[in-house]
C-alpha cells in the first residue's frame, strides 16, 4: 500500500461498512471497521488507516468543531465535548523576528481538556461504544490520559492510565484523577507504559486509545483541514509549511492522511500540498536522526529526557506513517535544546499565547530552520501548539519571572518600582 499523495483512491471491498474500512498500509490488506477489536493488520501487523468510498470537498463540511468535518469521519457524531475550532492566532511580533510573509499560530490548548488530544478521543470513545468495549486505556506523558478520562467518563466507561512514574506534569495527573481514570504509575518510560498498554490489549482486557489506534488519528486529522480553511478564508491560499511537534508522530501521520484525501478527492492539488515539518528535543529525536539520515526506520531510543514532557518518547509508533508524510511533502525535521523550547515558549507568551513547553517546539524549531536557510522568507507558515501552559504550571513558572516581595505600603511599592 503506498502512502505517497499521487496514490489513488482505493477500490471499495466487501469488507467496507456503509463506505468505511481499514486499510494496512503495509501489505494492503482491508478490514471490517467495527466487527472486531484490531489495531494492526492480522497478516503482517502493518499499521491500519480508515479508508472511505466516498470522500468530501470543502463544500460538504458545515457546522461547528471537529464533527463539522462528519463527512470526512467514521460518524456523524461522536462522544463530545465540543472540541476543535481552536484559535489560528495572528503573531505580527513573532511574524516580524522570524521574518516570514505570514505566521500563524494553531493553539491546540484551547480544546476543552488543554491540548489536541481531545480530536482523536471524541471519535475514538464513539468507536469502543460501537464496539461494545468495556474498559478504555492509554499510556500516556499527561495530555493522552487527561483527555481519554474526560472522554471515558463522558461517555459513561471506566477508563485506566497508564504514566511513567515522576515524568508527567502534575496537572495532567490532577485532570485524569478528577475525571475518575484509575492511574498506575509505572517505574518506566512512556515507551515501556504503551508496552504494556497493548499487552493488555491484546490479551482483551483494554481498549486502546493512544495513537496506534487508527481512529483516533481520524479526529487529529481535523486539525489540518482547520488550518486549511482559515488560510483560506484569510489569505485565499493554503500555508507553504507546517510546523509542529512530534513525540509519537500521531499529527504528523494524520494531517498527511487529510491532504492525501483532498488530493485524491480534486480539492488540493498536489504542489500545493504544505510541508510536513517536525521537530523533536535534541534529548528525543528519533525521528530527526530517521529523517536526516534517510532511513526507512526510526531507531528505538530507550534513554530520552527533555523538559517537554509531552514529546519525551523514544519509539513513535507512526513513523511508518509519518515518514512518508515528511518525505512526500517536501518537508524536513529538526532537533531543538530545551533552552530554544524554552525561549520559544517565552516569546509566545509575549504575544499573549500560552503553551506548554512541547508546544513551543514548533516555533523553536521554526526558528532553527530560518537560520539555516530550510525555510523561506517567503513562506507561509503555520505552527501547531498542541497543550496549553497550565498542563505543566511548574514550567510555566521556572520560564518566567520570580516575583518581587514588598511591603504592604503604596509609596514603598512606588520606591521599588523606581528601581
Amino acid at each position: 500500500m503506498s502512502l505517497s499523495l499521487s496514490a489513488e483512491q482505493p477500490a471499495v471491498p466487501d469488507v467496507a461498512d456503509d463506505g468505511v474500512w481499514l486499510e494496512c498500509i503495509e501489505c494492503g490488506e482491508t478490514f471490517a471497521p467495527f466487527d472486531d477489536v484490531r489495531y494492526t493488520c492480522d497478516e503482517c501487523d502493518g499499521l491500519l488507516e480508515v479508508r472511505y468510498d466516498d470522500l468530501p470537498t470543502f463544500d460538504d463540511f458545515e457546522g461547528h468543531g471537529v464533527w463539522r468535518y462528519a463527512d470526512a469521519l467514521p460518524f456523524e457524531s461522536g462522544v463530545s465535548i465540543q472540541e476543535g475550532s481552536t484559535p489560528l492566532y495572528e503573531v505580527p511580533r513573532l511574524e516580524d523576528e522570524v521574518g516570514v510573509e505570514a505566521l500563524r499560530i494553531k493553539h491546540e490548548g484551547m480544546n476543552p481538556t488543554g491540548s489536541f488530544k481531545d480530536r482523536g478521543m471524541t471519535v475514538g470513545v464513539k468507536v469502543a461504544k460501537e464496539l461494545g468495549v468495556g474498559r478504555l486505556a492509554c499510556a500516556s506523558t499527561g495530555n493522552t490520559s487527561a483527555a481519554l478520562a474526560a472522554y471515558g467518563t463522558r461517555g459513561s466507561m471506566e477508563t485506566l492510565v497508564l504514566l511513567p512514574a515522576g515524568k508527567v506534569a502534575a496537572g495532567k495527573i490532577a485532570q485524569a484523577s478528577l475525571h475518575d481514570a484509575r492511574i498506575l504509575e509505572v517505574d518506566g518510560n512512556f515507551d515501556a507504559c504503551l508496552d504494556i498498554v497493548q499487552e493488555l490489549a491484546a490479551k482483551g482486557e483494554v481498549y486502546l486509545l493512544n495513537s496506534l489506534n487508527p481512529f483516533r488519528l481520524e479526529g487529529q486529522k481535523t486539525i489540518g483541514l482547520e488550518i486549511l480553511e482559515g488560510f483560506l478564508t484569510d489569505y485565499d491560499t493554503v500555508p507553504d509549511r507546517i510546523v509542529l511537534p512530534v513525540g509519537n508522530a500521531g499529527n504528523t501521520s494524520a494531517l498527511y492522511k487529510a491532504f492525501r484525501e483532498l488530493v485524491q478527492a480534486g480539492e488540493l492539488a498536489e504542489d500545493d500540498v504544505p510541508k510536513l515539518t517536525g521537530v523533536q528535543a535534541e534529548g528525543a529525536a528519533p525521528m530527526v536522526e530517521a529523517i536526516q539520515n534517510g532511513a526507512d526506520e526510526v531507531r528505538r531510543w530507550d534513554d530520552v529526557e527533555t523538559r517537554a514532557t509531552a514529546i519525551r518518547i523514544g519509539n513513535p509508533v507512526n513513523a511508518p506513517k509519518a515518514l512518508p508524510g515528511i518525505r512526500e511533502t517536501d518537508g524536513t525535521a529538526v532537533a531543538v535544546s530545551d533552552e530554544e523550547i524554552t525561549d520559544a515558549q517565552r516569546a509566545l507568551a509575549r504575544e499573549g499565547i500560552g503553551v506548554e513547553p512541547a508546544s513551543a517546539a514548533s516555533l523553536a524549531g521554526l526558528r532553527k530552520l530560518r537560520v539555516n536557510g530550510v525555510v523561506d522568507d517567503d513562506e507561509r507558515v503555520a505552527c501547531l501548539t498542541t497543550g496549553h501552559l497550565l498542563k505543566d504550571p511548574d514550567a510555566a513558572a521556572a520560564a518566567g519571572g520570580d516575583p518581587e516581595p514588598v511591603p504592604a505600603d503604596t509609596a514603598d511599592i512606588l520606591e521599588h518600582l523606581k528601581q
